[in-house]
This record gives C-alpha cells, structure tokens and sequence, in this order.
C-alpha cells in the first residue's frame, strides 16, 4: 500500500486534541474521515505529536496508507475539499517509503507559545495567544530559560499523566523574542528539541511568564528543575498560545 506523508495546519479551539477519542472531536478524526471520503475505511494515521485540547498547528505531519495511487498534489486538494468547514488544512502531500513514520522518523519538533501582553482584551486573536496584563522582563525570562537547556530530568515540568517512560529529555534550544505591537508586546516562546513530555512545554512557559513578571528569580528556576518534583513547578500556561510549527526528518519528505 503506498504511503504518504501529510504537513498539516489545524485551529486547536473546537478539537479534544489531536488524537481519536470516542465521544469528542479531534483533528485526527477530521482527517480519517475526510480519507474514509475518497476510500473505504476504516483508516488510522499515525502523528508526530499529540497535541492537547486547544493546542494548534501549523507544521503537524502524520502519515497513511492508501490503497490507490493517488498523485499527491490530487490528495491534498481532494482531503482538503473534504475537511471543509472544519479548521483543518492539509499544506502538503508526498509519497514516502513504506519504512517512514512520522512518529518514530522524526528527530526533531519545534514548538512556538505565543504570549501577549496588554491592557486591553484581546479581539482579533483571542483564542490563539495567551493574554496577560502584566509587564514582563524579557532579559529575565530569557535568564530563567537558560537553565533549562541542554540534557535533563524535567520531572517537575511534565504532567502527571505523562506516560513517557523516561523524564529525561535533551532540550536543544529556547529561544524567546520580544516583539513590540500597537499598546503592547508579544513575547515568542521557540523551543526545540527531538521530542518532548506531556505539558512539557505549557510547563516550561507558565514558569518563565512568573519570572518576567517578577514572582519568581530566574535562579529559582534551577531550583525548580533540581527538586524533580511537579509541585515545584510555576503554573501551567493555557493551551491557546501553542502551536506545533514543525518536524524535522532525516530526509525532509516534502523538499
């Protein structure tokens, strides 16, 4: 059965997550369904990542096998016909080697948490930032953030219901950018690593907005991730101001 490799998009407001649940919506099950459209099913995909209730995408990949043939410009247009009107886009399409899994594959995700801070509610973007009113100090975050970088137990920045086997990860960058806009800033969270815990990231930026706003020293974030205990962690931040933007391969599947 030919395989195909799918970079998707999808709005994470109206969606349970990514992955099939029997009595929500997800944005995997907008997907089977629109493939179960053009062949008989039932069809399961496989993701690179199983992002959360409320949780976006812009670079999502998974993969299926189809019994046709298909052209994978023609696959694309016709999913993308049949996923209307959900917020669900397929951005590109390409035949892969039967070997290729866009879980197992990849070895690297980058994720983007988009926070702004203004006085003002939020009117154009609500439900895709992470709306806080007050100031936060860049250089501090960015302070903070440097101790988590680099290989880690990060116990105290994963959900308790991970079910990873390990909460040791190698976290390879975080980067954060300070942007000005009209009557306020966004700050933009980039993180990068091959693959991350459950809340893992939501974690992560909750405790550095505590250490921009002042509550937390930036060395108190070192403390936090050497107690190796859940309770030492910040707040978690809320699922609307994240976005997995990209997988990376050892051979990209769309070049």
């Amino acid at each position: 059965m030919p395989r195909y490799a799918l970079k998707i998009e999808y709005d994470g407001a109206p969606f349970a997550g990514w992955q099939r649940q029997a009595d929500q919506p997800s944005a995997q099950e907008a997907i089977e369904t629109a493939l179960e459209r053009l062949e008989p099913g039932p069809h399961r995909i496989a993701a690179a990542g199983r992002t959360d209730a409320g949780v976006h995408a812009t670079g999502q990949v998974a993969h299926a096998d189809l019994a046709k043939d298909w052209d994978p410009f023609r696959l694309a247009e016709a999913l993308n016909y049949h996923l209307r009107p959900a917020p669900v886009a397929i951005l590109a399409c390409a035949q892969v080697p039967e070997e290729f899994h866009a879980r197992f594959s990849a070895r690297e995700r980058r994720y983007l948490f988009r926070l702004v801070q203004r006085r003002a509610p939020m009117t154009h973007e609500r439900g895709l930032v992470w709306h806080v009113r007050n100031e936060l100090d860049l250089e501090a975050m960015r302070a903070g953030a440097a101790h988590l970088v680099g290989h880690h137990d990060f116990t105290t920045f994963r959900s308790t219901l991970c079910q990873s086997n390990s909460p040791v990860k190698t976290l390879d960058e975080i980067r954060i950018e300070g942007l000005e806009i009209p009557h306020g800033r966004e700050f933009r969270f980039h993180l990068r690593a091959r693959s991350f815990l459950h809340n893992q990231v939501r974690s992560i930026v909750g405790t550095l907005e505590r250490v921009g706003a002042g509550s937390w020293a930036p060395d108190r974030v070192a403390s936090a991730l050497a107690a190796r205990d859940r309770a030492a962690c910040g707040p978690v931040s809320p699922p609307q101001g994240l976005y997995l933007c990209g997988v990376d391969y050892p051979t990209d599947p769309f070049a």
